[in-house]
């Protein structure tokens, strides 16, 4: 296991700025997902990492040694993309051993890591047929039983399930958590769908703009964000982020709803504040707690959940999700509970209120 450290990593486009300055540390045997919007900047990282792409400044650190000036072939890692990019004429088989067979690995070692790969991977039955008489989950196992097979001091993925549809996606995401359990290698991946972010990783990175806003694990950043952005970036359903205003005592109000915020200092009045509630701290009639009114306006009943859209009396938009069933109905009023404790504040800037 490697593991792999960048340090003022930069990249630019002539004038442009793409990467500003990243460190960032991934320690032997973790799985670190970047996760952000399109356009922040992940796939142009991993690349950077890969050496797909000329880094313009700092440095970049696998197993211990700087490897700006390596080529991708030698730095001993493996890389799956959003594309299977099999061979159409060659077999399963040869097309997990091509890039050994190219390195003139002998015939024997090459069958025994096919093997070991297709083993793990449950590839045996489809050895010998080739990438037309597979489903896309098949070939994307393919993909990834040829990185397997070059024994990668790191693996890095870049969106590899984006092409597959919502069944699959899940089931790919299981098979790669099981991999990695299997494997204990130093994975790399890049998703702009944060529910992979949080079912994955051991460690997040939440990009924007080519700058990280925060690092950590899944819940550390779903429980305690830095900023608005990781709040509403974390999480499905979305949080609720609500503009305010605190009053002369420090206050907030929220819809029809004022409540003493659980914050070591008083605000000060006419601080802009915005309340991230998500939706599991919504309850229906706490006694004791902050109470506020939803108008609802559609209900998605999902079997297993319900997801109520509505207003507040303010006009704001709101989003609870309750288990179970839930007789509602578009234009019933529901009085909604939450603990101040659980809302979580930012400053008019976007950062985090503690």
């Amino acid at each position: 296991m490697s593991g792999i450290e960048l340090k003022s990593v930069r990249k630019s486009f002539g004038k442009l700025d793409i990467i500003h300055g990243i460190d960032l540390s991934i320690e032997p045997g973790q799985f670190c997902v970047f996760v952000g919007p399109s356009g922040c900047g992940k796939s142009t990282l991993l690349r950077m990492i890969a050496g797909l792409e000329e880094i313009s400044g700092g440095e970049i650190h696998i197993d211990g040694r700087i490897v700006n000036n390596v080529d991708p072939g030698d730095r001993e890692i493996a890389m799956v993309f959003q594309s299977y990019a099999l061979y159409p004429h060659m077999t399963v088989a040869q097309n997990m051993s091509f890039g050994l067979r190219m390195a003139g690995t002998a015939k024997e070692e090459v069958a025994r890591r096919v093997d070991e790969a297709a083993a793990i991977l449950q590839l045996q039955p489809f050895l010998g047929r080739k990438p037309a008489q597979l489903s896309g989950g098949q070939r994307q196992r393919v993909a990834i039983g040829r990185a397997i097979v070059r024994n990668p001091k790191a693996f890095l993925f870049d969106e590899p399930l984006s092409n597959l549809d919502a069944e699959l996606r899940v089931q790919m995401r299981i098979e790669i958590a099981k991999l990695y359990r299997t494997l204990k290698t130093t994975m790399v991946y890049v998703t702009h769908d944060q529910v992979e972010a949080m079912t994955l990783a051991d460690k997040i990175v939440v990009l924007r703009a080519g700058r990280i806003e925060q690092t950590g694990s899944p819940l550390e950043l779903y429980n305690n964000p830095d900023n608005v952005f990781v709040a509403g970036f974390i999480g499905s359903p979305r949080i609720n982020l609500l503009e305010t205003r605190a009053d002369a005592q420090g206050l907030l109000t929220v819809g029809d709803c004022t409540f003493r915020p659980a914050l070591d200092d008083k605000l000060p009045e006419g601080a802009k504040v915005t309340v991230g509630l998500r939706s599991e701290h919504l309850e229906i009639d706490g006694a004791g707690k902050a109470n506020l009114t939803m108008i609802i306006d559609v209900v998605e009943n999902l079997g297993g959940a319900s997801v109520w859209h509505g207003c507040l009396s303010t006009g704001e938009r709101l989003l609870v999700e309750r288990k179970g069933v839930q007789e509602m109905q578009p234009g019933d009023t529901v009085r909604l509970a939450f603990t101040p404790g659980d809302a979580l504040l930012f400053d008019s800037n976007g950062r985090r209120l503690r």
